[in-house]
């Protein structure tokens, strides 16, 4: 039996776009979470985007965004998933933990102090996230409160710091 391969992640190119959407329209069998990355790649809200390619193709994607906490007299800087995405033949094959991995650390290489996402709290517990609602964040969105999550990537970024969090217009007009 041949011993599994290490999965490598990329910054997305130039011209992984139409690829990019294929993974999202796989994995959300719809294609509103692929117009939502569009609009946000065409407004410039992309804060990082990374693939998963395997033998040429993109089998993975996550997007992060910059987000904003209102209310907070401090608001460290902070990012959200929207969305990470595997296609549907490679899900459990570990891609879209090195994803998770590959993208918390470049969001804390880039200076961020926070994420957020909202998603399967089974899943993303596992890399550390936990609800939102313990650190003091509240989801802008109607969301239940265990499926918005937040990490700390900067220990202490969130102290003392608590409000309402911010997507950018593109993300929120297509979620409520």
């Amino acid at each position: 039996m041949d011993a599994p391969r290490p999965i490598h992640i990329r910054t997305e190119h130039p011209g992984d776009a139409a690829s990019i959407r294929r993974v999202i329209e796989s994995a959300f069998k719809s294609r509103t979470e692929a117009d939502i990355v569009d609009q946000l790649r065409a407004q410039n809200r992309v804060a990082i985007s990374l693939v998963a390619p395997v033998r040429g193709a993109i089998v993975g994607h996550v997007l992060l965004i910059d987000v904003k906490i209102e209310g907070a007299p401090r608001r460290p800087r902070g990012a959200g998933v929207a969305p990470l995405t595997v296609r549907p033949t490679f899900q459990r094959r570990g891609v879209g933990a090195a994803l998770m991995h590959a993208a918390l650390d470049h969001v804390r290489d880039a200076g961020y102090g926070f994420v957020v996402l909202l998603g399967d709290p089974a899943y993303y517990r596992r890399f550390g996230f936990r609800t939102a609602s313990s650190l003091g964040l509240e989801c802008e969105f109607e969301a239940p409160d265990e499926a918005f999550m937040a990490i700390e990537v900067t220990p202490g970024a969130l102290a003392g710091v608590s409000g309402v969090v911010r997507y950018p217009p593109e993300f929120a007009a297509t979620v409520t």
